[in-house]
């Protein structure tokens, strides 16, 4: 997706030849970081994009979005495709919208799942992803009514749980914290909170190896 907007955004770029350059190499970046499926750093370049360079094009949000739900960051996922999908235009509106409807589906929300397969066909409806995924979801549906009367009363999804990336990471730290690696466990944990705020669902967690390092630098 990225390669699609890079020739846009030259067209829009100011006479600062040390910027561009500087620009087009973080464009590089993210793009290299999203094909690697490298997608913790893909999340950090297309930040970078959006924060330092002010590149908040649909597609680099887009594809910031799908770098955090294959990173395991599905609240962040939906944050990002939300406002994709209600916006004007087809094609990355109707993307969002069925990535939307993944996530919900994966959560067990069918009908919010099936509202979104049917925005993504009405902006776009050539997305045969979102056309095989609307009918198949409605005919379950039809068979599974009980479902879709449990559906209301599960969890709040408002409430913050740690990502499966924040879980990851937290597994990671826990390895060194294993070997006794206490900065390297706590490096872990900050790196991942600059991108992932359910990481601070292990707020006491850093704390505790805060403590230890302090302990260990000043016997």
């Amino acid at each position: 997706m990225l390669s699609r907007y890079l020739l846009w955004i030259l067209l829009f770029l100011p006479a600062d030849w040390e910027k561009i350059a500087a620009t087009n190499a973080a464009i590089a970046a993210a793009e290299r970081s999203f094909k690697e499926t490298d997608f913790e750093n893909s999340i950090r370049n297309h930040l970078s994009l959006m924060e330092e360079h002010g590149l908040n094009h649909p597609e680099v949000r887009f594809n910031l979005a799908l770098s955090y739900q294959n990173n395991g960051q599905e609240e962040d996922a939906k944050k990002t495709y939300e406002p994709l999908a209600s916006s004007t235009g087809s094609s990355i509106p109707s993307y969002a919208a069925n990535q939307q409807g993944v996530l919900l589906g994966n959560e067990q929300k069918y009908r919010e799942a099936l509202s979104y397969f049917k925005t993504a066909l009405l902006k776009n409806p050539n997305n045969e992803k979102a056309r095989y995924n609307y009918e198949l979801l409605s005919r379950w549906l039809e068979g599974n009514e009980e479902e879709q009367e449990n559906e209301e009363d599960r969890e709040d999804e408002d409430q913050i749980k740690p990502s499966n990336y924040a879980k990851r990471m937290k597994a990671q730290a826990d390895e060194m914290v294993d070997r006794f690696q206490f900065d390297e466990a706590l490096e872990i944990m900050e790196n991942a909170l600059e991108i992932d705020e359910t990481v601070a669902h292990y707020q006491k967690f850093m704390d505790h190896l805060n403590e230890i390092n302090e302990i260990n630098t000043n016997p």
